[in-house]
Protein backbone atom coordinates (compact mmCIF):
# COMPACT_ATOMS: atom_id res chain seq x y z
CA UNK A 1 0.00 0.00 0.00
CA UNK A 2 1.49 3.29 -1.12
CA UNK A 3 2.08 6.12 1.34
CA UNK A 4 1.11 8.77 2.22
CA UNK A 5 -2.22 7.43 3.43
CA UNK A 6 -4.96 10.07 3.41
CA UNK A 7 -8.14 9.74 5.46
CA UNK A 8 -11.30 11.83 5.09
CA UNK A 9 -14.89 11.41 6.24
CA UNK A 10 -18.22 13.20 6.39
CA UNK A 11 -18.01 15.33 3.28
CA UNK A 12 -21.81 15.02 2.95
CA UNK A 13 -22.07 16.03 -0.69
CA UNK A 14 -25.63 17.23 -1.11
CA UNK A 15 -28.28 16.26 -3.63
CA UNK A 16 -28.92 19.91 -4.48
CA UNK A 17 -26.51 22.55 -5.71
CA UNK A 18 -25.93 25.80 -3.82
CA UNK A 19 -23.14 28.37 -3.43
CA UNK A 20 -22.07 26.60 -0.22
CA UNK A 21 -22.01 23.26 -1.98
CA UNK A 22 -20.00 24.64 -4.90
CA UNK A 23 -17.47 26.09 -2.46
CA UNK A 24 -17.18 22.75 -0.66
CA UNK A 25 -16.62 20.91 -3.94
CA UNK A 26 -13.88 23.33 -5.00
CA UNK A 27 -12.04 22.67 -1.73
CA UNK A 28 -12.54 18.93 -2.09
CA UNK A 29 -11.35 18.93 -5.70
CA UNK A 30 -8.19 20.84 -4.78
CA UNK A 31 -7.52 18.24 -2.08
CA UNK A 32 -7.99 15.38 -4.56
CA UNK A 33 -5.67 17.13 -7.03
CA UNK A 34 -3.07 17.40 -4.27
CA UNK A 35 -3.29 13.64 -3.68
CA UNK A 36 -3.05 12.96 -7.41
CA UNK A 37 0.15 15.05 -7.58
CA UNK A 38 1.70 13.50 -4.47
CA UNK A 39 0.57 9.92 -4.93
CA UNK A 40 -0.41 7.59 -2.13
CA UNK A 41 -3.67 6.00 -0.99
CA UNK A 42 -6.99 7.62 -0.15
CA UNK A 43 -9.36 6.24 2.48
CA UNK A 44 -12.89 7.64 2.50
CA UNK A 45 -14.29 6.73 5.93
CA UNK A 46 -18.00 7.06 5.20
CA UNK A 47 -20.65 9.70 4.57
CA UNK A 48 -18.88 11.04 1.53
CA UNK A 49 -22.39 11.65 0.21
CA UNK A 50 -25.33 13.08 2.10
CA UNK A 51 -27.25 10.27 0.41
CA UNK A 52 -26.16 7.66 -2.08
CA UNK A 53 -28.30 4.80 -3.32
CA UNK A 54 -27.14 2.98 -6.41
CA UNK A 55 -29.64 1.50 -8.82
CA UNK A 56 -28.48 -1.18 -11.30
CA UNK A 57 -28.57 1.22 -14.26
CA UNK A 58 -28.93 4.69 -12.68
CA UNK A 59 -26.55 7.01 -10.84
CA UNK A 60 -27.37 10.56 -9.64
CA UNK A 61 -26.28 13.19 -12.15
CA UNK A 62 -25.78 15.83 -9.43
CA UNK A 63 -22.57 13.98 -8.49
CA UNK A 64 -21.19 13.92 -12.04
CA UNK A 65 -18.20 16.21 -11.34
CA UNK A 66 -17.37 14.33 -8.16
CA UNK A 67 -17.50 11.00 -9.97
CA UNK A 68 -15.22 12.43 -12.67
CA UNK A 69 -12.66 13.62 -10.12
CA UNK A 70 -12.62 10.30 -8.27
CA UNK A 71 -12.27 8.37 -11.51
CA UNK A 72 -9.40 10.59 -12.63
CA UNK A 73 -7.72 10.14 -9.25
CA UNK A 74 -7.98 6.37 -9.53
CA UNK A 75 -6.69 6.46 -13.13
CA UNK A 76 -3.68 8.49 -11.93
CA UNK A 77 -2.59 5.46 -9.90
CA UNK A 78 -3.98 6.36 -6.48
CA UNK A 79 -5.79 3.51 -4.74
CA UNK A 80 -9.13 4.60 -3.29
CA UNK A 81 -10.67 2.70 -0.39
CA UNK A 82 -14.31 3.47 0.37
CA UNK A 83 -15.63 2.51 3.80
CA UNK A 84 -19.39 2.97 3.73
CA UNK A 85 -21.17 5.24 6.21
CA UNK A 86 -24.71 5.52 7.46
CA UNK A 87 -25.57 7.90 4.58
CA UNK A 88 -23.95 5.99 1.72
CA UNK A 89 -24.10 2.30 2.52
CA UNK A 90 -26.18 1.29 -0.52
CA UNK A 91 -23.46 0.86 -3.13
CA UNK A 92 -23.15 -1.40 -6.14
CA UNK A 93 -20.51 -1.99 -8.78
CA UNK A 94 -20.24 1.62 -9.98
CA UNK A 95 -18.76 2.59 -6.62
CA UNK A 96 -17.12 -0.72 -5.81
CA UNK A 97 -15.44 -1.28 -9.18
CA UNK A 98 -15.48 1.84 -11.35
CA UNK A 99 -14.69 4.58 -8.84
CA UNK A 100 -12.82 2.83 -6.06
CA UNK A 101 -10.15 0.21 -5.66
CA UNK A 102 -11.85 -1.49 -2.74
CA UNK A 103 -15.08 -0.95 -0.83
CA UNK A 104 -15.45 -1.99 2.81
CA UNK A 105 -18.98 -2.66 4.07
CA UNK A 106 -17.87 -2.50 7.70
CA UNK A 107 -14.89 -1.80 9.89
CA UNK A 108 -11.51 -2.97 8.63
CA UNK A 109 -7.93 -3.24 9.86
CA UNK A 110 -4.80 -2.52 7.84
CA UNK A 111 -1.12 -2.62 8.68
CA UNK A 112 1.34 -0.30 6.95
CA UNK A 113 5.02 0.11 7.84
CA UNK A 114 4.50 -1.77 11.08
CA UNK A 115 1.57 0.42 12.20
CA UNK A 116 -1.90 -1.03 12.58
CA UNK A 117 -4.94 1.08 11.72
CA UNK A 118 -8.47 0.16 12.81
CA UNK A 119 -10.90 1.97 10.52
CA UNK A 120 -14.62 2.40 11.17
CA UNK A 121 -17.17 4.99 10.19
CA UNK A 122 -18.19 5.00 13.84
CA UNK A 123 -21.99 5.00 13.72
CA UNK A 124 -23.70 2.94 16.41
CA UNK A 125 -20.73 2.81 18.79
CA UNK A 126 -22.25 4.85 21.62
CA UNK A 127 -24.13 3.09 24.41
CA UNK A 128 -27.20 5.27 23.91
CA UNK A 129 -27.40 4.42 20.19
CA UNK A 130 -29.64 1.39 20.77
CA UNK A 131 -32.48 2.78 18.64
CA UNK A 132 -30.12 3.61 15.80
CA UNK A 133 -28.55 0.15 15.92
CA UNK A 134 -32.02 -1.36 15.54
CA UNK A 135 -32.78 0.96 12.60
CA UNK A 136 -29.42 0.14 11.05
CA UNK A 137 -30.22 -3.57 11.07
CA UNK A 138 -33.38 -2.80 9.08
CA UNK A 139 -32.12 -0.34 6.48
CA UNK A 140 -29.06 -2.48 5.72
CA UNK A 141 -31.17 -5.59 5.39
CA UNK A 142 -31.05 -7.15 1.91
CA UNK A 143 -34.84 -7.30 1.70
CA UNK A 144 -35.20 -3.59 2.51
CA UNK A 145 -32.57 -2.68 -0.09
CA UNK A 146 -34.21 -4.92 -2.72
CA UNK A 147 -37.61 -3.33 -2.07
CA UNK A 148 -36.23 0.23 -2.16
CA UNK A 149 -34.65 -0.43 -5.55
CA UNK A 150 -38.13 -1.08 -6.90
CA UNK A 151 -38.96 2.58 -6.29
CA UNK A 152 -38.47 4.77 -9.33
CA UNK A 153 -35.09 6.56 -8.89
CA UNK A 154 -36.77 9.99 -9.01
CA UNK A 155 -39.03 9.01 -6.13
CA UNK A 156 -36.24 7.24 -4.27
CA UNK A 157 -34.04 10.33 -4.32
CA UNK A 158 -36.95 12.66 -3.55
CA UNK A 159 -37.59 10.72 -0.36
CA UNK A 160 -33.90 10.80 0.53
CA UNK A 161 -33.66 14.54 -0.14
CA UNK A 162 -36.67 15.17 2.10
CA UNK A 163 -35.25 13.06 4.92
CA UNK A 164 -31.85 14.76 4.70
CA UNK A 165 -33.45 18.15 5.36
CA UNK A 166 -35.45 17.12 8.42
CA UNK A 167 -33.42 18.92 11.05
CA UNK A 168 -30.17 17.01 10.65
CA UNK A 169 -27.50 19.13 12.33
CA UNK A 170 -23.86 18.33 12.83
CA UNK A 171 -22.94 21.00 15.40
CA UNK A 172 -23.42 20.04 19.05
CA UNK A 173 -22.71 21.51 22.47
CA UNK A 174 -19.29 21.15 24.06
CA UNK A 175 -20.86 19.03 26.78
CA UNK A 176 -22.31 16.61 24.25
CA UNK A 177 -19.04 16.44 22.29
CA UNK A 178 -17.07 15.68 25.45
CA UNK A 179 -19.51 12.91 26.35
CA UNK A 180 -19.07 11.39 22.89
CA UNK A 181 -15.28 11.50 23.07
CA UNK A 182 -15.30 9.90 26.52
CA UNK A 183 -17.27 6.94 25.17
CA UNK A 184 -15.18 6.68 22.03
CA UNK A 185 -12.04 6.50 24.13
CA UNK A 186 -13.50 3.56 26.06
CA UNK A 187 -14.22 1.84 22.74
CA UNK A 188 -10.74 2.67 21.42
CA UNK A 189 -9.14 1.14 24.50
CA UNK A 190 -10.55 -2.26 23.59
CA UNK A 191 -9.12 -1.94 20.08
CA UNK A 192 -5.67 -0.73 21.14
CA UNK A 193 -5.55 -3.55 23.69
CA UNK A 194 -5.74 -5.88 20.70
CA UNK A 195 -2.72 -4.24 19.09
CA UNK A 196 -4.01 -1.31 17.02
CA UNK A 197 -1.85 1.80 16.93
CA UNK A 198 -4.59 4.05 15.54
CA UNK A 199 -8.37 3.90 15.86
CA UNK A 200 -9.73 6.15 13.11
CA UNK A 201 -13.38 7.06 12.67
CA UNK A 202 -15.71 9.73 11.36
CA UNK A 203 -19.44 10.27 11.96
CA UNK A 204 -19.17 12.53 14.99
CA UNK A 205 -18.11 15.75 13.23
CA UNK A 206 -15.33 16.50 15.66
CA UNK A 207 -11.58 16.84 15.18
CA UNK A 208 -10.09 14.64 17.89
CA UNK A 209 -6.58 13.27 18.32
CA UNK A 210 -6.28 11.69 21.77
CA UNK A 211 -3.78 9.21 23.24
CA UNK A 212 -5.45 5.96 24.26
CA UNK A 213 -3.60 3.14 25.98
CA UNK A 214 -0.41 3.52 23.97
CA UNK A 215 -2.30 4.19 20.74
CA UNK A 216 -4.36 7.08 19.41
CA UNK A 217 -8.01 7.79 18.81
CA UNK A 218 -8.52 9.98 15.76
CA UNK A 219 -11.94 11.38 14.84
CA UNK A 220 -11.54 12.90 11.41
CA UNK A 221 -13.81 15.95 11.66
CA UNK A 222 -15.73 16.76 8.49
CA UNK A 223 -15.89 18.88 5.34
CA UNK A 224 -18.68 21.09 6.66
CA UNK A 225 -16.95 22.95 9.51
CA UNK A 226 -13.35 21.79 9.51
CA UNK A 227 -12.33 20.61 6.03
CA UNK A 228 -10.05 18.20 7.82
CA UNK A 229 -8.14 15.05 7.00
CA UNK A 230 -5.68 12.61 8.46
CA UNK A 231 -2.39 11.80 6.80
CA UNK A 232 0.17 9.09 7.55
CA UNK A 233 3.46 9.72 5.79
CA UNK A 234 4.88 6.28 6.54
CA UNK A 235 6.19 7.24 9.97
CA UNK A 236 3.91 9.74 11.65
CA UNK A 237 0.16 10.36 11.69
CA UNK A 238 -1.30 13.88 11.70
CA UNK A 239 -4.79 15.35 11.78
CA UNK A 240 -4.84 18.52 9.69
CA UNK A 241 -7.12 21.06 8.02
CA UNK A 242 -7.00 21.53 4.28
CA UNK A 243 -5.92 25.05 3.35
CA UNK A 244 -7.50 26.24 0.14
CA UNK A 245 -7.45 29.60 -1.58
CA UNK A 246 -10.11 30.01 -4.27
Amino acid sequence: METPLYFISDVHLMLNTSPEEESKQKKLFSFLTHISNKGGTLFIIGDFFEFYFEYPSVIPKVYFLVFSKLHALKESGVDIHFLVGNHDYWVQEFITSTLTTKTHLGETTITVNGKTFYLTHGDGLLTWDRGYRALKSVIRNRVFIWLYRWLHPTLGYKIADWVSHQGQHYIHTDEYNQKVVKELKVFAETITNEGADFVICGHYHQMVDEPVNGGRLIVLGDWIQYFSYGVFDGRTMELKRWKFDA
